[in-house]
């Protein structure tokens, strides 16, 4: 499933149409990252470029003038090169980003400093994103200096720079019907992968061989790429929270934890499932268990639109305190106990995050101060979790070592909320009945 071309181009046309006649607004590519010696990391284009522009290519600048009369949308890219392109794959050039990619102007990468500084002359306002280029960065005001060299001839230099951020990340979090699509899909693969990971444990398997049964169901389903890290945690290793080594045995009598999304045409899916080892869970692994699971439940049920952000926040931490004194984890009276984070030693992470291009996706969490109100498109993850560390000594010794969170991905609906992998089983009777 693919995003149609048109799409990009609607976007830059309704970005161009937010911006002041008198502005511009500037974003490279992402840059190729070396892996080790002249070996690369496969490329990934950067969320923003690719949300305007469906260009995967390296080595890429988009401009946005509005008001140009010779073209407000252009692209500077690399140009054909038959040996290049031997060695490295097909380029657009600039005639394909015209007729392909539907910008108004296109121009070789290599004639970018020529072409920017008129571009930039005359425009009050430059929107750029500090820092995270540092390189372009130097070039940006090395153009802007050359424009006040020239000033004495007419040129007229941009007045101040703006955080483009702002603009791109507020488009970002409202998700469109097509872009709800692919994330359904890519939440219903993922969901396929925890559940072939949950089938296939077994005593004596390798964390790694569960990471590589997740990963293999994602590219056989049309997700060449994990949206992050897989994360394959047993026993202890799942109280720490982005264990990534993957290299431990599944041992009898232990959960594994396994928090794996795919990426599905630059969109992700985060899921987390926990499960014993062995199909069957101790007494203390299913109370905290289900601990986990009321508060997820819980904090679900508070995603809708006109919520606040932090209400289903609220929700989980209002049931894992409950759980945590009924177990005797905690101690003391439940106000108190919130108040004071005291839950923190078991639970010290938030319960949820912005989903969507990125995993960790962009979009501001208050505004004036208040948390943001949950609107109908938004999507974000709900993921509570208990962690018993190994070394508590103020906990009895069979608590010790256990970790448990759950994690699915949630779509705000006009009417409520959608889980968009609730294909993969989270209660205790269904997870034993499938491992059987």
């Amino acid at each position: 499933m693919k995003l149609d071309r048109n799409i990009y181009v609607q976007r830059r046309k309704a970005l161009l149409e937010s911006l002041d006649k008198g502005s511009i607004l500037v974003l490279p590519a992402a840059t190729e990252k070396v892996r080790n010696r002249d070996c690369e990391y496969a490329y990934r284009q950067d969320s923003d470029f690719w949300y305007l522009t469906g260009f995967g290519e390296p080595e890429a600048v988009l401009v946005l003038a509005p008001g140009r009369e010779e073209g407000e949308s252009i692209l500077f890219c690399r140009k054909r090169d038959r040996d290049m392109e031997i060695w490295h794959g097909r380029r657009a050039g600039q005639e394909g980003a015209v007729k392909e990619y539907g910008f108004d102007q296109a121009f070789t990468i290599n004639e970018l400093d020529e072409q920017m500084p008129g571009l930039l002359d005359k425009r009050t306002t430059v929107y750029h994103t500090p820092n995270a280029d540092k390189a372009f960065d130097q070039k940006l005001w090395g153009w802007i200096d050359t424009l006040r060299m020239k000033e004495r001839r007419g040129s007229v230099p941009p007045e101040q720079v703006l955080d483009r951020d702002k603009l791109l990340h507020t488009l970002r979090l409202i998700k469109t019907p097509a872009e709800q699509a692919i994330m359904r899909e890519a939440g219903e693969i993922s969901a396929r992968a925890h559940t072939r990971a949950m089938k296939e444990c077994k005593p004596g398997a390798m964390e790694y061989q569960l990471e590589a049964a997740i990963h293999h169901e994602f590219a056989m389903s049309g997700a060449r790429y994990p949206a992050y890290t897989t994360i394959v945690g047993s026993g202890e290793n799942a109280c720490i929270l982005h264990y990534t080594e993957n290299e431990s045995e599944l041992k009898d009598g232990d959960l594994v934890l396994i928090d794996a999304g795919c990426e599905l045409d630059y969109y992700a899916a985060d899921i987390t499932r926990t499960f014993p080892v062995n199909g069957k869970f101790t007494e203390e692994q299913k109370a905290i268990y289900n601990v986990v699971l009321d508060a997820q439940l819980a904090s679900i049920a508070e995603i809708a639109p006109g919520k606040p952000l932090d209400a289903f926040h609220k929700a989980a931490v209002d049931k894992l305190v409950d759980g945590l004194l009924e177990l005797g984890l905690l101690s003391g009276k439940k106000e108190k106990l919130i108040e004071e984070e005291a839950y923190r030693a078991f639970y010290m992470h938030g319960t949820g995050h912005w989903i969507g291009m990125d995993v960790h996706d962009v979009g501001h969490h208050k505004e004036d101060g208040e948390p943001v109100t949950l609107q109908p498109g938004m999507t974000l993850t709900v993921e509570p979790g208990i962690y018993v560390s190994p070394d508590n000594m103020d906990v009895e010794e069979r608590w010790r070592g256990i970790g448990v969170r759950i994690e699915d991905d949630i779509l705000v609906t006009e009417t409520g909320n959608e889980v968009l992998t609730k294909d993969v089983v989270k209660t205790v009777e269904d997870i034993e009945a499938l491992m059987a």
